[in-house]
């Protein structure tokens, strides 16, 4: 499996706006469009998104703060993973655990020393992912209730995938 982050042109917008999560994750994570669309809305949280290839096609989307300065409650960094979608058609064949693992890569890069992310706390949303990946709570939520977490780096996930 070859995955890599490609950047959103003219010429791949249309179907990276096209992917969607499965029926019910929709409240976990918005869709590629409302993604660009609260980058576009808060270009002070320095939005550095990319669109997830896998063996030459579009699965997924991925947008973090890329070193940005903290302003609480509204903005967590320096790092922070906010969003990552996985196309309803490609989950299960590890993607999401490929595309964390690139990023922490590229964040350690820039000197890094943590990954923050959240998620909403409801049933079959991504704690469980982000638990197996090393993330854990940091105790504290973001104003809408979501569960801030932090993934220690550099991050080494022993080369294979979480069960």
């Amino acid at each position: 499996m070859v995955v890599v982050l490609r950047e959103i042109t003219d010429g791949n917008r249309d179907s990276v706006l096209e992917l969607q999560v499965a029926p019910g994750q929709e409240r976990f994570v918005s869709s590629v469009r409302g993604s660009l669309r609260e980058a576009a809305e808060y270009p002070h949280a320095k939005p550095w998104y990319r669109a997830v290839y896998a063996d030459g096609e579009p699965v997924g989307f991925v947008m973090l703060s890329w070193n940005v300065e903290p302003q609480p409650p509204e903005i967590h960094g320096p790092w922070f993973l906010w969003k990552l979608l996985v196309d309803e058609r490609h989950q299960g064949r590890g993607y999401g655990f490929e595309v964390v693992r690139q990023i922490a890569e590229l964040v350690v890069a820039e000197g890094a020393t943590e990954l923050l992310t959240s998620y909403v706390p409801e049933d079959g949303g991504p704690a469980g992912f982000y638990e197996r990946l090393g993330f854990v709570p940091t105790g504290e939520s973001d104003p809408d209730g979501e569960v801030i977490m932090r993934l220690a780096l550099p991050w080494t996930p022993a080369g294979r995938l979480p069960a």
